[in-house]
């Protein structure tokens, strides 16, 4: 099993993924919108969320050791911070997750970004919503894609319940 992505003043913990036949059923036919209304931020629990990338959404493999969605596209795409925050990683130190960039967003709340082509970004820099952060790819993975997660308190939670509407 891969690691629990954590900036190195969070405390992550390693939590199987328990993906449902329902989360399965809301996210496979949804697409990421680029911009305009779908996209719009969403302010929850104190942090403005938005899609961090466009593209066929599912969620992530029952079986893996991360909890987060995967959204597929094509190599190069951008992929955008979903909240503004600043980078406390960005490396391929983690094994299973590839490219990785940490957005630590305040003291609750971190996003992660894994299978990236290229990073954009150096850690301590801050970062706005929706700016450019990354090149999706397929580093340490067979498919194009961005595994993105949203940790709250150092624990994996479902992305869906925190993005806005699409």
């Amino acid at each position: 099993p891969a690691p629990t992505p954590a900036a190195p003043s969070a405390s992550a913990s390693a939590t199987p993924a328990r993906a449902t036949a329902e989360a399965v059923d809301k996210s496979s036919d949804k697409t990421a919108a680029n911009d305009g209304a779908n996209n719009a931020a969403t302010n929850k629990a104190g942090v403005r969320w938005m899609w961090p990338a466009q593209g066929k959404v599912s969620a992530a493999d029952a079986g893996a050791v991360t909890k987060g969605i995967d959204i597929r596209g094509s190599r190069g795409q951008a992929v955008k911070a979903a909240a503004a925050g600043t980078v406390v990683y960005s490396g391929s130190g983690l094994r299973g997750y590839g490219e990785l960039i940490i957005v630590q967003h305040n003291d609750t709340f971190l996003s992660a970004y894994a299978h990236n082509e290229a990073r954009l970004v150096k850690e301590g820099r801050h970062v706005d919503a929706g700016e450019t952060i990354a090149r999706m790819g397929n580093s340490d993975t067979t498919d194009v894609m961005l595994h993105f997660e949203i940790r709250r308190n150092g624990k994996a939670v479902d992305p869906l319940q925190y993005l806005p509407n699409r």
